[in-house]
């Protein structure tokens, strides 16, 4: 009866993500940014999991307001969630500086900011789902942001911004994971995972021009995050494939990941629930 959200399930390793699991007997909320790309996926899975267990499930991540829109959907018509998978994400490593719809660097809209307002938008949810997981996809590349210009306005580099936002989000698992311990709740496991490096996908080969390893191996390491028994009351980690790792120290600095906290607070307007 497990029910799963996976953000960008549209190619690349969430579309596999979700056929793997759906095929294992979840029910899966596919997202897309849009219905047609929902629907398009809806029809590729179907070939592989029964169509009653995929429900479309769309949004513009460059827009706050659809990520909300997103969240109250799941919440009003799904009466549990037990995993959330945060994988969709960009990495215009060569181009300009780009805005969201809210005016804010693309990058780190769409990467962190959306992906911080879904999940705690949805905590509450998970929480009655309980035992329940948040699994965030992130990166090995990393950069530590700098606060005195964390939207990269003074100085622009598309890789900068990308391996910044893979470390805000390794931030995000390590402190929201401590802030659910330091209340006592401990039905919510939150990690982050590299899944593997340069994965075959689209958008690897228009950033970096190569891949250096499949779909597949990215496939197992989210997947074991996200259902592995041996895994339970894990969380607050970072992994990189299947081996627990040490993320960058930015992430492991306790007054660095307030500081990030409080920016997405600010930034987003979400009313933290934890």
């Amino acid at each position: 009866m497990t029910v799963v959200l996976i953000t960008g399930a549209a190619g690349g390793l969430g579309l596999e993500t979700a056929r793997h699991l759906g095929a294992g007997g979840a029910t899966v909320l596919v997202h897309g940014r849009n219905p047609a790309r929902c629907d398009e996926t809806i029809e590729d899975l179907a070939r592989d999991v029964p169509r009653q267990r995929l429900r479309p499930c769309w949004a513009d991540l460059a827009c706050l307001a659809d990520v909300r829109e997103l969240a109250r959907r799941v919440r009003e018509g799904e009466p549990r969630l037990d995993v959330l998978v945060n994988n969709a994400g960009i990495a215009d490593t060569r181009g300009p500086r780009r805005e969201s719809a809210d005016g804010i660097e693309l990058t780190f809209a769409v990467n962190h900011l959306a992906h911080f307002v879904l999940a705690l938008e949805l905590l509450d949810l998970l929480r009655g789902s309980a035992p329940a997981r948040i699994v965030n996809v992130a990166s090995v590349g990393q950069a530590a942001v700098d606060f005195d210009d964390p939207m990269l306005e003074r100085s622009y580099d598309g890789f900068t911004a990308y391996a910044q936002s893979k470390l805000t989000q390794i931030s995000f698992t390590i402190e929201l994971a401590g802030r659910l311990a330091t209340a006592g709740e401990t039905g919510v496991a939150v990690n982050a995972v590299h899944p593997a490096t340069l994965m075959d996908t689209g958008m690897v080969r228009r950033a970096f021009g190569r891949a250096r390893s499949s779909v597949q191996e990215g496939v197992e390491a989210v997947v074991r995050l996200a259902t592995a028994p041996e895994l339970d009351g894990v969380s607050g980690r970072y992994f990189e494939g299947t081996t627990e790792e040490v993320p960058h120290g930015q992430a492991l600095d306790a007054s660095a990941r307030r500081r990030l906290w409080e920016l997405s607070e600010r930034v987003s307007g979400v009313v933290s629930p934890v």
